[in-house]
């Protein structure tokens, strides 16, 4: 059940917008193996002068952005999570053009049971999942 946020200090089209919700919940499916039915992706840009790197306003021509993943702790590797963050870095800058160096992509390991969706903790989740598997 992963939520990813991702931030951008330029405004973005809404085909761009579709495109990347699409593709990064692709990419969330296909490498940390989590559900894409249960993937929530929000995109939030706004066209301001609040952006900055190295106390500077960042460089026309780029794209600040940054994201944050929450996932639940314990469900993916090392590996896997540095994959994503390299595959979803790909993405934005596919889709939104050169980005700053300092675009930072965050992962975000949620305890099972602090947090959920549907009115259940991912922990009161756990038992079912595993008697479907068995």
């Amino acid at each position: 059940m992963p939520y990813l946020h991702l931030q951008f200090g330029q405004p973005l089209s809404s085909a761009q917008k579709r495109s990347l919700a699409r593709r990064s919940t692709d990419l969330i499916a296909a490498l940390l193996h989590k559900r894409a039915e249960v993937t929530a992706v929000r995109i939030a840009d706004a066209a301001d002068d609040g952006w900055h790197i190295a106390g500077e306003a960042v460089v026309a021509g780029l794209t600040p952005a940054h994201g944050t993943l929450y996932i639940t702790a314990g469900t993916n590797t090392a590996a896997e999570k540095a994959e994503i963050i390299v595959a979803l870095h790909r993405l934005l800058a596919e889709v939104c053009g050169p980005l700053p160096e300092a675009s930072y992509l965050v992962i975000h390991e949620m305890p099972a049971g602090n947090w959920g969706y549907d009115g259940r903790t991912q922990a009161a989740r756990l038992p079912a999942l595993a008697a479907a598997k068995g």
